[in-house]
């Protein structure tokens, strides 16, 4: 099987590819392109490599392996003392100085699966250069019968590690100094909010329920024991996944209910209603907060992203990007600019001052704060804000469909684009992930086929949830249409 790196590294079934052994040849790769690199600076200190783990199945044993295979290489090492949430795992990459970190997650997937994230030295997820290397070492290694060196380390504790060394050590405290220069705690402390937190069984529990109880705010945190198999539960703090958490609030008299994804690199949220608030909303929300700061800056959204940030940013005279999908381009902005707010409609979002990293725990406090300012029910702010800035409605579909050429599909639906849609004239089109028609009034329709499998999908937004499924059923017939005939 061939190892590829994704836009947020390897995920693969426990026990089919994602295995002890392939972790270990991962794991060489990676230390093989350290060690390449520490070459072309011998002069400069060897730094040390952070690994980190989730609550999957054995990510605490994958976590080990990688590890002793970074250390048998020579490399320090530091490793995570138990489970941690992937953006405080990636902020000890950069407070510790080391060269890069390793992260045992799959993230928002089933709980089959496992993966490994590789962060650079900044603190967010390598770039595809060096994605690339580690996988041409990888397969090298792999064709040429070259194993994985390894042994089993002995722990040490309260040090600096040295080369071949494994140190443990406990990101949460740092992590949680940083965010106080990101987040006004005592203005949480002082809100008297209800709160409830799902961190769905992963790796951001704890965390968040925590600290509000050292605040003295009412906190109730549920699926935040140890349960590998998450429950049976799919660790996405998207709506359909979240009805306990719901529930909870709205028969709690909860205030808001926060959710964070199996690493918590994801938001997700419910207000005092019971109903889900989209990342699109929790986007515009805090950029809303942050102009209200004072801060300027860039403001990066992924393709698939509500309009409403583009509104808001209009208003107040500030630069849009648009990138495909993915966290790791917003990341490539982050490392050349200021950027005021970066944010994926999935729910990663980080914000200036903040590493390059998608951060559902960030963002569940920093949604906090801006209740808490505001003094206001979630609800009435997100009607505010479409009033004042919308209404934006927005859906999406997965249409499965047969295998075919992404490159194709996309050439064939440019050629065949419609002049209007929806009633709406197409006034500019998209291409830099699938196909966007953006239309007149603002709304748009998305078609994007799947990078891993032969699914498109499917996203539309407009003011009216009538208008949006016309669109989704509009794009479904521009797909069929575009899509080449079966062999």
């Amino acid at each position: 099987m061939a190892i590829r790196f994704g836009t947020d590294g390897w995920r693969a079934v426990i026990g089919e590819d994602f295995t002890f052994e392939n972790v270990r040849h991962v794991a060489q790769a990676i230390a093989e392109v350290v060690l390449q690199d520490h070459a072309r600076q011998p002069e400069q200190p060897l730094q040390p490599v952070v690994v980190g783990f989730d609550t999957r199945f054995l990510s605490d044993r994958f976590a080990i392996t990688v590890a002793n295979v970074l250390a048998a290489n020579g490399l320090p090492v530091y490793l995570s003392k138990a489970d941690c949430p992937t953006p405080a795992l990636s902020y000890a990459v950069k407070w510790l100085g080391c060269t890069g970190g390793v992260m045992i997650t799959a993230s928002h997937n089933p709980p089959r699966y496992n993966g490994i994230k590789y962060k650079a030295a900044f603190g967010g997820s390598a770039m595809p250069e060096e994605t690339d290397r580690i996988e041409a070492i990888l397969a090298h290694n792999r064709e040429h019968g070259i194993q994985p060196q390894w042994y089993e380390h002995t722990w040490l504790t309260d040090v600096v590690p040295g080369p071949g060394e494994v140190v443990r050590f406990d990101p949460m405290p740092a992590y949680l100094k940083h965010l106080r220069t990101l987040i006004d705690f005592s203005v949480i402390a002082r809100s008297g909010l209800r709160v409830a937190v799902d961190p769905m069984y992963g790796a951001g529990r704890g965390y968040i329920a925590t600290w509000l109880r050292d605040l003295g705010v009412m906190v109730n945190e549920i699926h935040g024991e140890l349960n590998p198999g998450f429950g049976g539960h799919h660790p996405e703090p998207i709506g359909r996944h979240l009805q306990q958490l719901a529930d909870l609030v709205r028969h709690g008299s909860y205030d808001v209910g926060l959710a964070t994804d199996g690493d918590a690199d994801r938001i997700g949220a419910v207000d005092a209603r019971g109903e889900f608030v989209s990342p699109h909303l929790i986007i515009a929300l805090a950029l809303q907060h942050l102009i209200g700061q004072g801060k300027q800056g860039l403001v990066v959204k992924t393709i698939s992203t509500t309009q409403l940030v583009n509104r808001l940013a209009e208003v107040h005279h500030l630069e849009v990007e648009e990138t495909p999908v993915g966290f790791n381009y917003i990341c490539d902005y982050m490392l050349k600019q200021p950027v005021l707010i970066g944010g994926e409609e999935s729910g990663g979002i980080s914000i200036l001052g903040h590493i390059p990293e998608g951060d559902g725990i960030l963002m569940g406090l920093l949604l906090l704060e801006i209740m808490g300012r505001a003094g206001k029910p979630l609800h009435l702010l997100t009607e505010a804000i479409q009033q004042e800035y919308g209404p934006f409605v927005y859906d999406r579909i997965d249409q499965k469909v047969r295998p075919f050429s992404k490159k194709a599909l996309v050439a064939a639906l440019k050629a065949t684009a419609p002049r209007e849609l929806g009633g709406q004239p197409v006034t500019y089109i998209n291409e830099r992930d699938g196909i966007k028609f953006l239309m007149e009034d603002q709304s748009w329709l998305l078609i994007r086929p799947s990078g891993t499998e032969p699914v498109l999908r499917i996203y539309a937004e407009a003011p009216t949830e009538a208008q949006v499924k016309h669109l989704l059923q509009a794009g479904v017939a521009l797909a069929e249409h575009a899509l080449p005939p079966a062999a």
